[in-house]
């Protein structure tokens, strides 16, 4: 399947304090985001080959009544056994702007911060909070002017592993499966386990319990 991973996210409480844990570890922060209509911000770490975003809900009745609302953030942030993860997936080859066919079920999610026609596509699993969010950006994504070869580029995603509590395969993870640099481990707690540099420098830390993520590089 022509697809590959373009970043993840890990939904965390307000400001993302737990980003520091990151910092600490000697990786540096890019620049920060607020989504209108979505009511979410961000702290971000960009890698050459993709990024580790840490979201949180800004403002509730935003995220209940905005062009997001769909996502079900506010729900997936007070339920203790929500899945807190989403993956962005991109085409690993564009020859053009045009859409291509969807790679799962979903619906269109056309955020303000986009311009239409360019929209996500979410999977149609997203009803099921005990599962990450699952998006495709049929076209393009705008490069990044925040990395430039600078910002955490010496280090590269190499895989990032999903899990999940339930045994239960569908339709929208066998797909995203089949993306580059993705995997998902089933019948698990929530985790997120991501290899920077396929572990070559012999380090890993588990950032549990304050962030359900494990990193190796």
């Amino acid at each position: 399947m022509n697809l590959e991973l373009d970043h993840v996210f890990i939904l965390v409480k307000p400001e993302a304090k737990v980003a520091d844990l990151l910092i600490a570890k000697g990786f540096e922060e890019g620049t920060r985001n607020i989504h209108p209509g979505q009511g979410t911000s961000n702290r971000r770490f960009f890698f050459s080959n993709g990024m580790l975003e840490f979201i949180w809900v800004r403002d509730a009745a935003e995220a209940e009544n905005g062009a997001g609302r769909n996502l079900l953030f506010p729900e997936r942030d007070t339920n203790s056994t929500a899945s807190p993860f989403g993956v962005i997936l991109r085409r690993k080859h564009s020859i053009n702007l045009q859409p291509s066919k969807m790679p799962f079920n979903g619906w269109t999610y056309q955020p303000a911060y986009f311009t239409p026609p360019k929209a996500f596509h979410v999977g149609v699993n997203s009803t099921n909070t005990s599962e990450p969010l699952c998006i495709y950006f049929p076209f393009t994504l705008p490069k990044s002017s925040v990395n430039k070869g600078k910002i955490n580029s010496s280090f590269a995603i190499g895989n990032v592993c999903i899990h999940i509590p339930s045994a239960e395969r569908n339709e929208v993870l066998e797909a995203i499966e089949e993306a580059d640099r993705l995997s998902i481990q089933y019948g698990k707690e929530h985790l997120m386990e991501m290899v920077l540099n396929d572990r070559s420098w012999g380090k890993v830390v588990d950032f549990r319990p304050e962030i359900p993520l494990i990193m190796y590089w």
